[in-house]
């Protein structure tokens, strides 16, 4: 079988804008004299790398990497291609590392430990990471548009794209809570799980309809809490302690 992995990159820039807004609040970066060392995996078209490293609040000096390069941005960041999940950084080179949606195309259950393995080796200590991945029971899969598509048996889900139109094949691994948080702990990482943060940090910031904002402000974080399993992105903040991982108040 072809292994293959497409890289399903966003290409609307002005929402990677967004994108890399959210991740910073939900990292809780604040202004500093020393610049934030930043590694963003999975430059795809450079939007969120951009962003960050020209942030006019604040001072990040961004490295960004990819097994490809086809990035439509080139400024306020260093990129470097690379190959499968090492990444070719010293240990404890970064204060930031930035996983979004890249997890999910790196290959099995093996390859996606490797991924956070990396991630954790080159986190310096107190440094903090963000992680994003689609949640395998969202009703419908981002990258194919098609509804049910990750939950049903690997084995079938080839068929489906391609009766669908698609493509050959299904080249994602999306993740539950339960197994992400196992591959999490298997890498030796705390984390914590920000998935409800973020919704709201999102909708704050693309302008969502007042009427959609209104309501979903009405629902306790608590209620949000128990569905977190079943929102369409799970996304986590990392790192070596639990001091490092758990999220910080919105400033």
């Amino acid at each position: 079988m072809n292994d293959v992995r497409q890289p399903h990159a966003v290409q609307d820039l002005p929402s990677r804008d967004w994108k890399g807004e959210k991740i910073l609040r939900v990292l809780g970066l604040q202004p500093r004299d020393a610049p934030w060392r930043v590694l963003e995996i999975g430059t795809g078209t450079g939007g969120i790398a951009r962003y960050i490293g020209t942030h006019p609040q604040l001072r990040c000096d961004v490295t960004s990497v990819d097994v490809v390069d086809i990035r439509k941005v080139h400024e306020g960041f260093r990129f470097q291609q690379v190959e499968g999940t090492t990444l070719p950084f010293a240990d404890d080179a970064f204060d930031i590392v930035i996983s979004n949606h890249v997890i999910e195309h790196v290959g099995d259950a093996i390859a996606q430990r490797e991924h956070l393995l990396e991630c954790a080796r080159v986190l310096a200590p107190g440094g903090r990471g963000y992680l994003a991945v689609p949640n395998r029971w969202m009703l419908v899969e981002p990258h194919f548009r098609l509804a049910f598509l990750s939950w049903l048996p690997r084995g079938w889900r080839d068929g489906y794209v391609r009766i669908a139109g698609k493509g050959d094949r299904y080249d994602c691994e999306p993740l539950t809570v339960p197994e992400l948080e196992h591959l999490f702990a298997s890498a030796g990482l705390a984390y914590a799980n920000a998935t409800v943060r973020a919704l709201r940090e999102t909708l704050a910031i693309e302008g969502t309809d007042g009427l959609v904002r209104s309501v979903v402000a009405k629902v306790p974080d608590g209620v949000w809490q128990r569905m977190a399993r079943w929102i369409p992105t799970l996304i986590y903040r990392f790192g070596a302690d639990a001091s490092s991982a758990d999220a910080v108040p919105h400033q």
